[in-house]
């Protein structure tokens, strides 16, 4: 697997970041993680990844953010050919019900999570998301990543496809 899949944690109070950081570790043998402080940090760091010749799978992203809100932010990848399919997962305590709405209608917005998030449901939610990135994406072969995300739907496309060579 020379690629490596990200997943970037973008959210500006640095406690509550390391704390999604942290939760994020037991995709960490299989993934790239990352974080991000502000849109424009986000930014830099998708291109950075880019250009090391690895990719964004997901972002887990606030809504509040100085400067550009994550709403907007997410927006912005969704209208971008290179970023669109990146899965979006809104993790937010304060988008109210028209930021929730712009998200899922302009956004691209895959899964909505609420602060506190419980430890297990964002694994749950991060895992079939990036199950999901792997299956929609035709030059990725599933089979480095059945340990680590859903086995049982990777597999399927294996039988059904074969793998990528």
């Amino acid at each position: 697997m020379s690629e490596r899949i990200a997943i970037i944690s973008l959210e500006d109070e640095p406690e509550v970041r390391q704390a999604i950081l942290r939760d994020l570790e037991p995709f960490a043998g299989g993934f790239r993680i990352e974080g991000a402080e502000d849109a424009d940090d986000a930014r830099e760091l998708i291109a950075s990844i880019a250009e090391e010749g690895d990719r964004v799978g997901l972002i887990l992203c606030d809504h509040r953010l100085p400067g550009t809100s994550g709403v907007e932010f997410l927006t912005e990848l969704q209208a971008d050919d290179s970023t669109r399919p990146i899965r979006k997962v809104l993790l937010t305590g304060q988008a109210d019900h028209a930021d929730t709405i712009q998200a899922v209608n302009d956004g691209g917005l895959h899964h909505y999570l609420t602060k506190p998030w419980r430890p297990d449901e964002l694994d749950s939610v991060v895992r079939r998301q990036l199950t999901d990135f792997v299956l929609d994406a035709p030059d990725i072969d599933p089979l480095p990543y059945v340990q680590i995300l859903d086995g049982a739907r990777l597999m399927a496309k294996v039988a059904t496809a074969g793998t990528i060579d």
